[in-house]
């Protein structure tokens, strides 16, 4: 009690306690609104800086789970079908506990719940929710959730999923304002990031078509372009593999030509059909057909293992017109983001300017063939026309002169001269011959040539053989090489159809970057000893003409494996 000369008023000491206490956490919750106003500002701007689309959605992750204090956040971006997420970045976990938990989440659950309902979502306990999927072995427990949707220019790009608010408290609507202001400016951030990223993107493509374009003109080897052409896919796409398909004879299927990146080692060569699968899609359709994951997709068809790892993928068509040469195929890592119809659309651009390039390529070697052709026929229209006249006339003269000759001896090397300007006759003859024929040459394809010779041959054998290719048949395998592969192919299956008595026989031609080897196994009754080997001596030429070899042996089920290889370094 205080005494102030007048009387005495009384006030309660408790009473001042309270109002001090009530005044001290008024002045704690305003000092702790400002300087969460002020964070907020630092995350606008921070979520702002720079223009690398990757780095803004980490950002904006990173920076949401610092303001609503919580233990763990994610990004999903919603993919081109808009009911499932084609990527999903998290912060708070390690990358054991990734590891452990397996593939992302797709949008099931909780998360599909805010992709099918874009509207903020806050929830205490997550299984409590009728929406929820359940969480996968190995994942971390999480019970508090808030998330909210990313909106760029009122298209929903993807949510902000945050749980486990830390000191065990539930999400309240001012952390959902919090993120909801940082959504706003979010959206702003990542739609200058792909602004500019799609600027870049179309300027990278522009030279790309450039390079593709002065590649082929400067009559660079077929192989080394489709090369280019894959590389640049994959590196302005930021894919992980690429790969380009060129079709087989009549459409019966599709070959691997060329595969750049990860897996791409054990794809060359693989021949894939055009119905049910990825590739086939694309080209039966001359138009972009995507995947989510081609892990999972049944249209994959390479084989269990071969794109481990991988996930979004699209593949598009090389085509200019309705006339499709080729098709391209891009897959990225599992994990990242999905290929969206704006990013496809400059591809399937560079993919129709790179078939265009190559419809002028083409044209241009036919335009050097018909040159080479003409010329030929001109050569051999002189030798025929001049020199074989001038000899035949020669000879002529000789004969006419012979019955001149007394003395025996200078007659007969006269007639020996008449002899052999005959011969050389016969050789232009057969020159001229060559030389003409080559118009009506087989094709240059390896593979189209192998798959003939085994076709015929079925007649004889009485069964089809089993035929496998691998590598690059095509591009790296020179028309003197592949002109022996199937003469030496031919030879090997007609042997069996007379001598082996077999019932199966397998086939196999196989480039694996350094050596070509030809393999003919059958069940048959193997090679007699003291056999006739004219045949098989023809082969070991062919092999030895090249620097290789022949090589028989007898499989442990009995029967015969013949090996023919040549190193194509020096084929």
């Amino acid at each position: 009690m205080r005494n102030t000369g007048k009387g005495s008023v009384r006030l309660p000491q408790l009473r001042l306690d309270d109002l001090l206490e009530e005044l001290q956490a008024r002045l704690d919750a305003a000092r702790g609104t400002r300087d969460r106003v002020h964070s907020l500002l630092e995350a606008v701007l921070s979520v702002g800086r720079g223009l690398d689309l990757e780095d803004a959605l980490r950002r904006i992750i990173e920076t949401a789970v610092v303001l609503v204090d919580a233990e763990y956040g994610a990004l999903g971006v919603i993919g081109p079908d808009e009911r499932t997420l084609s990527q999903f970045l998290t912060v708070g976990l390690t990358d054991e506990q990734i590891a452990a938990i397996g593939p992302y989440p797709s949008g099931h659950g909780i998360l599909g719940e805010l992709i099918r309902h874009p509207e903020p979502l806050r929830l205490s306990r997550i299984a409590k929710s009728p929406a929820s999927y359940g969480f996968p072995a190995n994942h971390p427990p999480m019970h508090s959730f808030v998330g909210v949707p990313i909106r760029v220019r009122e298209q929903v790009f993807g949510n902000l999923y945050l749980t486990g608010k830390r000191g065990g408290a539930d999400f309240d609507d001012e952390d959902e304002a919090v993120l909801a202001t940082l959504a706003v400016a979010a959206g702003v951030a990542i739609d200058n990031a792909r602004l500019y990223e799609e600027s870049r993107r179309r300027e990278r493509w522009l030279r790309a078509s450039a390079e593709v374009t002065t590649s082929l003109m400067s009559a660079g080897p077929g192989a080394d372009v489709i090369g280019l052409i894959a590389e640049l896919a994959k590196d302005i796409t930021g894919a992980a593999l690429a790969t380009v398909s060129l079709p087989l004879d009549e459409g019966a299927g599709l070959t691997v030509e060329v595969a750049a990146g990860e897996q791409g080692d054990g794809l060359r060569g693989l021949v894939v059909p055009v119905d049910g699968t990825l590739s086939g899609a694309s080209w039966a359709e001359r138009g972009p057909v995507y995947s989510v994951d081609v892990g999972e997709d049944p249209r994959i068809s390479f084989g269990p293992g071969r794109l481990a790892g991988l996930g979004p993928a699209v593949a598009v068509p090389i085509r200019s017109g309705e006339d499709a040469r080729a098709v391209l195929l891009l897959a990225r890592r599992r994990g990242e983001a999905g290929f969206s119809p704006e990013e496809t659309e400059p591809l399937v651009a560079f993919a129709a300017q790179a078939a265009v390039a190559m419809e002028l390529a083409e044209r241009r070697a036919d335009a050097e063939q018909l040159a080479l052709l003409e010329d030929r026929d001109r050569i051999a229209r002189d030798l025929h026309d001049l020199a074989i006249q001038r000899l035949f006339a020669a000879g002529m003269t000789l004969q006419s002169a012979d019955r001149f000759i007394g003395h025996p001896e200078a007659a007969e090397r006269v007639r020996r001269a008449v002899d052999d300007l005959d011969e050389t006759i016969k050789i232009i003859r057969s020159t001229i011959f060559g030389l003409r024929s080559r118009e009506t040459a087989p094709p240059h394809g390896l593979r189209t040539r192998v798959v003939q010779a085994v076709g015929e041959a079925g007649a004889a054998l009485g069964f089809a053989p089993g035929l496998r290719m691998e590598g690059l048949l095509d591009t790296q395998v020179p028309r003197a090489v592949a002109d022996d592969v199937v003469a030496v192919l031919a030879e090997a299956l007609t042997n069996v159809a007379r001598h082996a008595g077999a019932s199966a026989t397998d086939v196999a031609v196989v480039n694996d970057g350094r050596d070509l080897l030809l393999t003919v196994t059958d069940n048959g009754v193997g090679t007699p000893d003291g056999g006739r080997r004219s045949g098989l001596r023809n082969l070991a030429e062919r092999a030895a003409a090249h620097g290789g070899g022949l090589r028989l042996t007898t499989p442990s089920g009995g029967g015969t494996t013949l090996a023919w290889s040549i190193p194509l370094e020096r084929g």
